[in-house]
């Protein structure tokens, strides 16, 4: 069993105002314990994402005003949390194009799992709109790369970031063999996420209280959203992996230490080696306290190269 790195230097190149959470010192915490602990894993630098396979998540017109918002010099605001900058379109091609190469490894058997180290996250970002610091939906994207350009049917995403991922659940909505499940403390940004939110049946949220911590977590995986999953026999898992539910994080409320995603991750693992041959993408998404960050990457980072 393998795991496969992929980044790139332009995901630190992607600015934000000064004070915002999303900074590009987050990346080079990641980058930080990459090398720290698994400097001995394949690494591969992430490609712009062609039109073809954004367009299958937003279409060309979505992907056509993103381009126009690129400016020069200053700084633009497409919402208040999301932001452009010279680098920015260049990061978000590349979020994208990673995790779309992170399947193409996964499903040409280069490689048994991969992990996406990029910056912008993406699971904010709506078919149709850019928001909560996100520019590109790029778990949908790989879902859909999956099935177009290698014959899958059934996609799972699982989401452990704090906050929803509600333009995965908007991409996913009217697609049943596309499946959501998501675990997000609620009432939080960006407001949605109820249990009752379902889609075509393919939809499972797991709301969690503000305080609730690592027991609550993974209970909510192991009773209810891993057993929804399971039943949808996946071909591969897409791992939304935010790391803002860690107590130290100042954007939530939740109290997860750094080895509560060890052990969710193991969790996942062990379904997807049942339904999925083992195949895992990881797209790093949410995390703002960057000590905490940088742990709780290893930790799941540690899980998934565990032989």
């Amino acid at each position: 069993m393998s795991l496969t790195v992929i980044t790139h230097d332009a995901f630190a190149r992607h600015p934000v105002p000064t004070g915002h959470p999303e900074r590009p010192d987050r990346i080079r915490h990641v980058w930080q314990a990459i090398d720290d602990g698994f400097s001995h894993l394949p690494k591969l630098e992430a490609p712009e994402a062609d039109n073809a396979s954004i367009a299958r998540v937003h279409g060309e017109r979505y992907l056509d005003f993103i381009a126009r918002q690129q400016p020069e010099d200053d700084l633009i605001a497409l919402d208040p949390d999301t932001h452009m900058g010279r680098g920015s379109l260049e990061a978000g091609l590349r979020a994208a194009g990673g995790a779309v190469l992170a399947v193409d490894q996964v499903m040409n058997g280069a490689t048994d799992r991969a992990f996406l180290a990029a910056r912008p996250p993406g699971h904010h970002a709506e078919p149709d709109r850019p928001m909560g610091f996100c520019l590109f939906s790029s778990a949908a994207i790989a879902a859909q790369h999956a099935r177009a350009n290698h014959g899958l049917t059934r996609v799972a995403v699982l989401d452990f970031d704090v906050h929803h991922g509600n333009g995965t659940q908007a991409a996913f909505w009217d697609d049943g063999d596309l499946t959501f499940a998501s675990s997000h403390q609620m009432p939080l940004y960006p407001g949605s996420g109820a249990a009752a939110e379902t889609g075509c049946g393919n939809i499972h949220n797991a709301p969690m209280r503000h305080g609730d911590g690592g027991a609550e977590v993974l209970a909510a995986w192991r009773d209810h959203l891993l057993p929804q999953v399971r039943a949808a026999k996946p071909e591969l898992i897409i791992i939304s992996a935010g790391f803002d539910a860690h107590a130290d994080d100042p954007l939530a409320g939740l109290t997860m230490q750094a080895h509560d995603f060890h052990d969710l991750t193991v969790m996942i693992r062990q379904l997807a080696e049942d339904v999925a041959e083992g195949r895992i993408v990881s797209l790093l998404e949410g995390g703002y306290d960057l000590a905490a960050l940088k742990a709780s990457v290893t930790a799941h980072l540690t899980a998934l190269d565990d032989a």
